[in-house]
């Protein structure tokens, strides 16, 4: 069951990468500009470490299915359905990378509506939940702050540059908190 849920995960990954690059040369074709990239590579070896340690900490320590499971499962898939629904509501947008189109209108919809960044706390959710499902819980530790951490680098390099180069953003961070919905 492991290494079927581990295939998903990373098989999810890839396909999403590949949506990413899809996007990135549209976005670019279209005037899109990029910002932010110093951080990038730091980003992808943080996601590519959390897969590495879990996959570890599962095998090394011969890690079985959390009691738990049903919980845990269920907000895995809380969080696969809201990671879709962030991906297609932000459509050509989406991007692993900050890529932003000058002057194009803020996305508003789907959970945009609600709060400014569901990928993010979609993200956030899977760090803690998927270590946790298989009782990796030092992947879940470390990663759970190693996370907060480049949130904390990422998230205001997007939000400057969404406020530079589009025209209604600063008024829409006004509106809406960064994870929790306000409805």
């Amino acid at each position: 069951m492991f290494f079927l849920f581990y295939l998903f995960v990373v098989c999810q990954r890839l396909v999403e990468l590949g949506i990413a690059k899809r996007n990135e040369r549209l976005m670019k074709k279209k005037g899109g500009v990029e910002f932010g990239q110093e951080h990038y590579r730091y980003m992808v070896s943080l996601h590519v470490a959390f897969l590495l340690s879990f996959l570890l900490e599962v095998l090394i320590l011969s890690q079985e299915i959390s009691p738990l499971w049903p919980v845990l499962f269920s907000l895995f898939i809380v969080a696969q359905i809201m990671r879709v629904w962030a991906i297609t509501s932000l459509g050509q947008f989406w991007n692993t990378k900050i890529i932003i189109l000058p002057n194009a209108d803020v996305v508003k919809k789907g959970p945009y509506r609600f709060f400014r960044h569901p990928n993010y706390l979609v993200v956030s959710m899977e760090i803690i939940v998927i270590p946790l499902l298989f009782q990796a819980y030092i992947t879940a530790f470390i990663f759970t702050i190693l996370n907060a951490w480049m949130l904390s680098v990422r998230i205001p390099l997007e939000e400057k540059a969404l406020n530079k180069t589009t025209s209604d953003y600063s008024n829409y961070a006004q509106e809406k908190s960064r994870f929790t919905p306000k409805i």
